[in-house]
């Protein structure tokens, strides 16, 4: 495919500049500065989105709103949030270990309340560090649980795995390690004041 140089070119759109006329351009330290704020307020959508699904999950598995969880099938109604998903367990090393603990009433409440604990803590900006540490252990409980390396089930069917290492388990705590790390709760959260708690400053665990 040739292209051709066109002397005389005819009048066409133009995306009009930005910077007022007769501006001088952004120095070195603004333009760092705007770059940084961009990442904050990206990590801090990232923090609050992510928030979100922990909090949802444990809102519908609480009250039955009608998404994974049924009506009258909530924590509310007796229903258990693990006996599910904990009883369907079919592959990898721990499926008996975690079919003895479907329905049991600490792995409820402590599935329920790392749930609870995890979505806060991120949607507030608060005690990310705690929650990386929960939330990455969550998943990978569930990452165990659905055993993405086997190809087939312990019955001899096929797993239907696409990754034989990485799914949104892995994704999520990979997120939950960096939004700590990166101190992700200063913008659109309470992240500043909470560092600023006494009891806080002295445990710096708890940021």
């Amino acid at each position: 495919m040739a292209v051709h140089d066109n002397s005389q070119r005819r009048p066409g759109f133009r995306v009009p500049s930005l910077r007022r006329a007769g501006t001088a351009p952004a120095s070195a330290e603004s333009t760092a500065a705007a770059d940084t704020a961009t990442r904050a307020y990206i990590l801090a959508g990232l923090r609050i989105l992510t928030g979100f699904v922990f909090l949802w999950a444990f809102l519908d598995k609480t009250f039955g709103l009608g998404y994974a969880t049924p009506s009258g099938k909530a924590w509310t109604d007796g229903g258990s949030p693990t006996q599910g998903f904990l009883s369907g367990v079919a592959v990898g090393p721990m499926e008996s270990a975690f079919h003895d603990w479907a329905g049991a009433v600490w792995a409820d409440w402590l599935f329920m309340l790392g749930l609870l604990g995890i979505g806060v803590a991120l949607i507030a900006g608060i005690g990310l560090r705690l929650a990386a540490v929960g939330g990455t252990l969550m998943m990978a409980l569930m990452w165990v649980a659905e055993w993405p390396p086997a190809q087939h089930l312990s019955n001899g069917s096929p797993s239907m795995s696409t990754n034989p290492f990485v799914d949104y388990h892995l994704i999520y705590a990979v997120v939950l390690i960096a939004l700590a790390a990166a101190g992700a709760g200063a913008t659109w959260g309470l992240g500043r004041v909470w560092a600023r708690l006494p009891f806080v400053s002295r445990n710096r665990w708890l940021l």
